[in-house]
């Protein structure tokens, strides 16, 4: 087992992933994994829409797809996406760019993490996702953001921390170059938490 990609003796990190918009967090996930940095294997993809981007990411990566949009009875709606999960013999979920709250059951207690595009427990919560997060960081006149990687629990944004990195915010900084900047370090950060994860077992 190494930490620097998180091989196991059992063979790679099996992963779902849960999104519900463009993809670039899975297809992150994807280039490290061909190109040998990080040893995963995404076992299935959950999108809660079928009209996205990341639906043909998945698609074209030859990985299967579970299209679950939400439904009112959200403890049933939880209850589906992680039977998902459990089909495909999941070691870790991993939320990337899933905007919705989930129920998390026991059996994935500490086996749930999620990508934030701010410096958590600041610009989080409900409502704070994309743009939003990024126009609140400049708004505030904040110097740093930064991205975080935590556990998922069943409040909004509000696991416990397992690694942020920070990047600055510049003086003519627009919603639209923070976040290319703060997607530069998720795309460092997430497979770093992955890789931790998988050499140390979950939390």
């Amino acid at each position: 087992m190494t930490a620097a990609t998180g091989a196991r003796p059992g063979g790679p990190l099996r992963l779902a992933v849960l999104l519900s918009g463009s993809g670039r967090t899975l297809e992150n996930l994807l280039e490290r994994i061909a190109a040998g940095r990080l040893a995963a294997r995404v076992e299935r993809v959950v999108s809660s829409r079928a009209d996205v981007r990341g639906v043909r990411v998945a698609a074209r990566a030859g990985i299967p797809v579970d299209v679950l949009p939400p439904v009112p009875d959200a403890a049933a709606w939880s209850t589906a996406v992680f039977d998902c999960c459990r089909a495909a013999g999941a070691d870790l979920v991993v939320m990337a760019g899933f905007l919705h709250l989930l129920a998390i059951p026991a059996d994935f207690a500490g086996r749930v993490v999620n990508i934030h595009p701010a410096l958590l427990p600041a610009f989080g919560g409900k409502g704070f996702h994309g743009l939003h997060v990024h126009r609140a960081v400049i708004a505030r006149g904040c110097t740093v953001s930064g991205c975080t990687v935590h556990l998922v629990d069943n409040e909004y944004d509000h696991g416990r921390v397992l690694l942020q990195r920070t990047v600055p915010v510049l003086a003519d900084d627009t919603p639209e170059s923070l976040a290319a900047r703060v997607f530069a370090a998720e795309c460092v950060a997430l497979p770093e938490a992955i890789a931790r994860f998988a050499a140390a077992g979950p939390p």
